[in-house]
């Protein structure tokens, strides 16, 4: 009988277009192998939320292989020592992957080639990251050039299908059992607004995408006003694999609307961060401008009540900003923020508390069902203007203009419901018009107050 073939998953959740699955699938019986590995990230292991949908994902899956006679064989622990004792386990020598480009992953897949036949495709992005180079045949640091190259070498590959049969081992290994990773809140269940918001999955993620056909192409005028959320909210399911953005591109590739082409760029720009933490692997975790990190002035919360409250109030939706509250409060209720917004509380956090963008990576990191290592750090030092290709950092979002521009009013309603009765002229900036309910705060720092004090510190920081 032909060896069993390994197939080490992780945020690849999917049967259709997983180039792993679908090459261990012509060459053997399959034993897909999904760990749970907490040591390996370090301070970026799975946050609360991330939990809460790897759960689900998982449970999903493991459907659509029981579906096929087949299984997941769950393990905890050491990633590299428990994929080897499950080959070892069933007399298999060849561990197919696809490629994952976290600092841990890499250093796992590096210690993992050294022990089986380690075979890695490229299954998650357009292209792969280090593919698209300069004509020196450097990577690109800066997003558009990226993206101009990225887009002449369209199309990518073509899709994979599922595979047609799926053959299992003679015995299968010993499984743990998803219920017994306690990945779901319990005392108390704070993730009941996630459930209510979501659908997870493989399935999920194709009704989701029969459903964006339809808009995408209102995408372009659409995606700025979070009341309305014109938005594909596939961010999660692009983030756990259980769809590819090959299969996007291709469903779309026809299309000449301006809100597909603006789609496009950001999935592209999903590459670009991958890119990104190739060449800096810390790019989450350190700021990539030198002085920024050691002379910028950050308002530390670990050294005064004050701050630590101020990041708490942030953190809760109790800025007396009601964009910014209305953010905060969705993405705690949710797992999830509407873009616009997540730049607008970023920008909130950063210029007018001046505390250092790592504390906001963090939340996010916890509280978001899409967090990723490479798109969440990118995203925070672009709004920092600490990055390789980021905004300035004097440009210091107004958070009531915004919201006041981008017809918020509705989204206010929906997430900050103190304010639900207020007019839409009046309920963008409730304490200037005199009408702030009893119950909602007063704004923690005025704008004005918050821009000439960010302005300031780097004024001092550049001199």
């Amino acid at each position: 009988m032909t060896k069993p073939q390994i197939v080490w998953l992780r945020r690849d959740l999917r049967m259709a277009d997983n180039p792993a699955l679908y090459a261990a699938a012509q060459q053997g019986p399959v034993v897909a192998v999904y760990v749970l590995d907490d040591e390996a990230a370090g301070d970026h292991k799975y946050g609360g939320a991330s939990r809460w949908w790897l759960h689900h994902s998982l449970e999903s899956l493991s459907k659509s292989f029981g579906a096929r006679n087949s299984r997941i064989v769950l393990r905890r622990g050491d990633a590299v020592e428990e994929v080897t004792k499950v080959a070892n386990a069933v007399g298999a020598e060849t561990v197919h992957a696809n490629r994952h480009y976290e600092p841990w992953w890499r250093k796992a897949q590096g210690k993992l080639a050294k022990e089986l036949d380690l075979q890695l495709y490229d299954g998650n992005y357009l292209f792969p990251p280090g593919y698209i180079t300069t004509g020196s045949g450097d990577p690109y640091k800066i997003y558009t050039p990226f993206s101009k190259a990225t887009k002449e070498q369209f199309p990518p590959r073509d899709e994979l299908p599922e595979p047609e049969t799926l053959s299992s081992p003679e015995e299968w290994p010993a499984s743990d059992s998803l219920e017994d990773w306690d990945l779901l809140p319990t005392k108390p269940n704070w993730a009941t607004g996630i459930a209510d918001f979501w659908e997870v999955g493989e399935a999920a993620a194709h009704e989701r995408l029969d459903w964006w056909d339809d808009e995408v192409d209102r995408y372009e005028d659409g995606r700025n006003l979070p009341s309305v959320d014109e938005t594909s909210q596939m961010s999660p399911h692009l983030h756990w694999g259980e769809i590819s953005p090959i299969q996007i591109w291709h469903r779309f590739k026809d299309k000449r609307s301006e809100g597909w082409k603006t789609y496009e760029k950001e999935l592209i720009w999903r590459d670009y961060a991958q890119n990104v933490i190739c060449q800096f692997p810390s790019y989450a975790k350190e700021s990539y401008r030198e002085g920024w990190d050691s002379d910028m002035g950050w308002r530390n919360p670990n050294r005064g009540h004050v701050i630590q409250e101020e990041l708490e109030a942030w953190q809760q939706g109790r800025t007396g900003y009601p964009i910014v509250d209305a953010g905060m409060r969705q993405l705690w209720q949710t797992g999830w923020m509407h873009n616009r917004v997540r730049m607008i509380t970023a920008s909130f956090l950063i210029k007018h508390l001046l505390i250092d963008w790592k504390h906001g990576e963090r939340w996010f990191w916890d509280c978001l069902v899409d967090a990723d290592y490479g798109s969440n750090g990118t995203n925070w030092q672009w709004v920092a203007g600490t990055g390789v290709d980021s905004n300035m950092f004097s440009r210091i979002m107004a958070p009531l203009t915004q919201s006041e521009k981008f017809d918020a009013a509705g989204y206010i309603r929906t997430y900050v419901p103190e304010l639900a009765n207020l007019p839409d002229d009046k309920i963008h900036d409730p304490e200037e018009h005199g009408c702030k309910p009893e119950d909602y705060p007063s704004k923690i720092i005025g704008h004005k107050e918050a821009r000439e004090r960010a302005l300031e510190t780097y004024r001092a920081m550049k001199s």
